[in-house]
């Protein structure tokens, strides 16, 4: 059985609504692609992360994330810990990254959607 794991076996690709497959490398090329537009703390910060040593350190991080967006109504907290905790927890499960992909690409048809108003 194969193990999701960072570096891992990659499932199976699924098709998106618009027809093209979507795979978790996707996920993996969108975050490559905007870590050069972060400040060098931040994008310090995420290659830290993004070690595969450093799983259980994602996992509870992510988790804490999740748990934090619940708490929305307080100043800090907010919905913006949601998918950032997702998103970690997606490093080591790359079922999550697809669906994560996939959200990032219908974001972006809705937003060129509405620009184009």
């Amino acid at each position: 059985m194969p193990q999701y794991v960072h570096g891992g076996v990659a499932p199976p690709p699924q098709s998106g609504k618009d027809g093209d497959a979507v795979q978790a490398s996707d996920w993996d090329r969108r975050l490559d692609g905007l870590l050069p537009s972060l400040p060098g703390r931040v994008r310090a910060a995420v290659d830290w992360l993004r070690v595969p040593s450093r799983r259980w350190f994602r996992l509870g991080a992510g988790l804490g994330l999740i748990a934090g967006s619940m708490l929305a109504i307080l100043p800090v907290f907010g919905l913006w810990m949601l998918p950032l905790g997702l998103a970690l927890i997606g490093e080591d499960y790359p079922p999550l990254k697809i669906l994560l992909e996939r959200t990032a690409r219908w974001g972006e048809r809705v937003w060129r959607r509405l620009r184009r108003r």
